[in-house]
């Protein structure tokens, strides 16, 4: 109410000063031709004073003087019959007032309308930080938000081999019987995410912490927080947003803990925080990563909300990633799961080739690994994180983006 009494004052203050110079015809003391008519006379002075000094000649001053009485016989008519209005018409003169008024008071008010927020109280930082803060002790656990905003029972993708269900299965067996098997805990964890179990993937990743303990790295916590985050259709949790924190308290520059984090951010309304953890997070990918499309297509608004000045960059062309033509994909289609299987094994083993002859972007390095990773060739995909690891030795950040490959495959402890 405070806001709208201030503007409605300033609006009807501004109104009305216009409106009475219209009405009265004149801005001070003296209608405007007789300031003309001053004007003038000075003019004729200063001729006077040119002359004497010898800085115009007679017949110049001559002509101006002509001139300028001119137009003071033109001023003082236009005084005399104007008298205190000036001569400017009283009915145009209300008209204009009223255009002016409607234009600023009902202007105001429609503009306001369109891009403000009318009938919202004031707030400001104080009570918005207070407010986010008191979201972010209202936030739902991770069971209450799987419940609420998960995906639910998913069951089984249709056209899932039935061997591989069986392995699954047998897997599942395993880790019950042996809790502390960290390799078959990583399997697990793969294995449900491929088949859409994230709930159950997630509960693996979060025993696989829990065994190793303080070893736990900032990538198995940035596995964890994804699995949380994707198992609860995208709300993040107190509990993601505790998993997000163990990854950047051990990695401060770990990706995708620093993109979920900012999506936190959004969701208990902290647009300033978001804004930099994004802006900064954008500017340090690839145009390949993963998270760049979902920052791009909404940190202008963002930064709007967080009152930032920000002009969004370029968008630069991804290289062209090695893999698949959409012809291969389609043959693929009609294979049988060994010819499938063969199929990748040979597109793995050219990027392999490629790599070791060519070179490649970290990106190529990182697709390997999980390929070895994803077929269970861990010794295979132990050999490439080692060359990696020397590749990229005086490169920390393209090392980091390796990194987060070897360890979903579990070979960087």
């Amino acid at each position: 109410m405070g806001f709208w009494i201030t503007v409605a004052g300033l609006a009807i203050g501004v109104s009305a000063v216009l409106g009475l110079v219209l009405l009265r015809g004149r801005v001070g003391e003296a209608p405007p031709a007789a300031y003309d008519l001053q004007v003038y006379r000075d003019q004729l002075k200063e001729i006077e004073r040119d002359t004497a000094r010898g800085v115009i000649a007679a017949e110049d001053a001559e002509r101006l003087r002509a001139e300028i009485s001119r137009k003071v016989l033109a001023a003082d008519a236009q005084l005399r019959q104007g008298g205190e209005s000036g001569g400017q018409p009283r009915g145009a003169g209300v008209i204009m007032a009223g255009v002016i008024v409607a234009v600023i008071a009902g202007g105001g008010v429609l503009i306001y309308d369109r891009i403000g927020a009318p009938g919202y109280q004031d707030l400001p930082m104080a009570a918005r930080i207070a407010a986010s803060d008191a979201a972010r002790a209202a936030r739902l656990d991770q069971a209450a938000a799987e419940e609420r905003f998960g995906p639910g029972e998913t069951g089984v993708p249709e056209g899932t081999n039935e061997d591989y269900i069986r392995l699954i299965e047998q897997l599942r067996k395993t880790v019950a019987e042996r809790p502390e098997d960290q390799q078959g805990l990583r399997f697990l964890v793969r294995s449900e995410a491929a088949l859409g179990n994230l709930v159950a993937a997630r509960q693996a990743q979060a025993q696989l912490i829990a065994v190793k303990g303080e070893a736990a790295s900032a990538a198995d916590y940035a596995m964890l927080a994804d699995l949380m985050i994707n198992a609860s259709g995208g709300y993040v949790s107190s509990e993601a947003e505790t998993a997000l924190r163990a990854a950047l308290e051990r990695d401060g520059r770990e990706p995708s803990s620093r993109f979920y984090l900012g999506l936190y951010m959004m969701q208990v309304d902290r647009p300033d925080a978001a804004f930099r953890l994004w802006e900064t997070l954008l500017n340090e990918s690839t145009p390949e990563a993963p998270w760049v499309p979902t920052i791009r297509a909404q940190i202008e608004e963002l930064a709007g909300r967080a009152g930032v000045r920000y002009t969004l960059p370029p968008e630069q062309d991804a290289p062209n990633a090695p893999g698949p033509s959409a012809a291969d994909i389609a043959a693929a289609q009609d294979m049988d799961p060994e010819a499938q299987q063969e199929m990748i094994r040979g597109m793995v083993a050219g990027l392999a080739q490629r790599l070791s002859t060519e070179g490649g972007t970290e990106q190529d390095w990182a697709r390997l690994i999980n390929a070895y990773g994803v077929l269970g060739e861990q010794d295979k995909a132990q050999e490439v994180w080692t060359e990696a690891q020397a590749v990229f030795a005086d490169a920390p950040e393209r090392l980091a983006v390796v990194r987060a490959a070897a360890a979903s495959a579990g070979v960087a402890e």
